[in-house]
């Protein structure tokens, strides 16, 4: 069954792109939901304008991203945490507490699912921090975890 779906889709494909899809998934999980509509002659002029919408709010998000992207790399971030012998750490530190310690030392808002740490941070020292704003803006930020 060929839709259009008004809504990104994993695996299936951005809101606005005409698709062919199983009748039985459209039919009992993206219609019901509103995540697509059936195709038509009338209904494709209207992907047609999703898609252009999509594309002017995509380059407008990933220039706010390089924005902060820009302010953020050369910036370091510090962290104070409890820290016990050898430089290793009474807990973590998170991506929550480096997210505020962003908001609070340069005034930028990051959510902190945008951080990408694989791990929470256990020793104090310099560490790099991936970011991923956008899908095509990533960029390390430097944590400085001392003693405090």
């Amino acid at each position: 069954m060929r839709v259009i779906l008004r809504a990104d889709v994993d695996d299936v494909g951005h809101k606005g792109d005409v698709v062919e899809v199983a009748d039985g998934f459209a039919r009992n999980y993206l219609l019901p939901k509103g995540w697509a509509m059936r195709a038509s002659a009338g209904a494709e002029a209207q992907a047609q304008a999703m898609r252009r919408s999509r594309q002017i709010k995509d380059a407008a998000d990933r220039g706010a991203a390089e924005e902060i992207a820009t302010r953020l790399v050369p910036a370091t971030i510090t962290v104070s945490a409890r820290v016990g012998t050898e430089g290793r750490l009474f807990g973590s530190v998170g991506s929550s507490e480096i997210a505020d310690a962003i908001a609070t030392q340069t005034g930028i808002e990051l959510d902190r699912r945008r951080l990408q740490l694989s791990e929470p941070i256990k020793s104090a020292g310099t560490h790099l921090v991936p970011v991923k704003l956008h899908p095509e803006v990533e960029f390390p930020v430097t944590v400085e975890v001392v003693g405090g």
